[in-house]
């Protein structure tokens, strides 16, 4: 049985990580500023002592902020070294190579120098963006300025299996691992798929890009965090992410979830009874 500390660990994926680490027999340190197994402030280096202490791997989500956050990583991963730590795996996102001077790509560059023998991951926009994050349906809508673009949207419970397998099994030593789902879909489709699964009316509509933002702004959103995002949209509307990759089943050896099964699982009103059920037992 082998320790390993999860940055991010009440995040989408964080949390699916420790369950399936605890499955394989594995115990996960949740690292949180407020909660969690550890303390972990990314602005507070005197926390990353206790937080990398006695670990075999790390599963690495950033602070969550549109600014470069690779100092700090180098930061982390200096402490990592001393603690004897054997692997990190780096939660990044696709299209950094369209941002070579981003945020993300420095902290993958940062990654790679770092000293220990390091995964980066890549994945597609979540379904789970649509059930936690910013495409949940308001009122029944879901508005995105991205026309009729399609998304190969990942399950982040592949995302996590991923993961696990990686900080488990040697030999993903130094590879960028692509991660979508199986199909494209737009989002159209995607929310007749949401309307299915919950039982309920869901409908997309077609956001003016300059209205969009407008609504963010007005919503309070800081200027990084909209240029981050529209950014991200952009790339969705322009199809460059419409492609397909086949990093599930290259780790895994089955295939990625698709999106019918997901909503289906989490999203219909027995799936979240059961859910909902289980947190109140906890």
């Amino acid at each position: 049985m082998a320790l390993f500390l999860i940055l991010g660990g009440t995040g989408k994926v964080g949390r699916r990580l420790g369950t399936r680490l605890a499955s394989l027999g594995h115990t996960a340190r949740v690292a949180s500023r407020s909660s969690g197994d550890v303390r972990f402030d990314w602005h507070d280096a005197s926390t990353y002592a206790d937080a990398v202490r006695d670990v075999e791997g790390i599963f690495i989500v950033g602070p969550g902020s549109a600014t470069d956050w690779s100092a700090l990583l180098a930061r982390l991963l200096a402490a990592a070294v001393d603690a004897g730590v054997r692997r990190v795996v780096l939660l990044s996102a696709r299209g950094v190579e369209f941002l070579p001077d981003g945020v993300v790509a420095r902290a993958e560059q940062t990654l790679a120098a770092g000293g220990i023998p390091w995964t980066i991951l890549r994945p597609t926009h979540f379904a789970q963006n649509f059930s936690e994050a910013m495409f949940v349906p308001e009122h029944g809508r879901i508005h995105a300025p991205v026309g009729e673009a399609r998304h190969p949207f990942i399950d982040v419970r592949d995302i996590a299996d991923v993961a696990a397998s990686i900080l488990v099994e040697a030999g993903w030593e130094g590879e960028i691992v692509e991660l979508s789902g199986p199909r494209a879909l737009g989002f159209g489709e995607a929310a007749a798929v949401l309307a299915r699964a919950r039982g309920e009316q869901v409908e997309y509509v077609t956001d003016d890009r300059d209205a969009h933002v407008r609504r963010l702004r007005e919503s309070g959103a800081p200027d990084t965090y909209i240029t981050w995002r529209m950014a991200m949209l952009d790339g969705i509307a322009g199809g460059r992410d419409e492609y397909l990759s086949d990093g599930v089943d290259r780790v895994l050896g089955r295939g990625a979830t698709t999106f019918e099964r997901w909503a289906q699982e989490e999203l219909a009103p027995e799936a979240r009874a059961s859910t909902m059920a289980a947190a109140a037992g906890r």
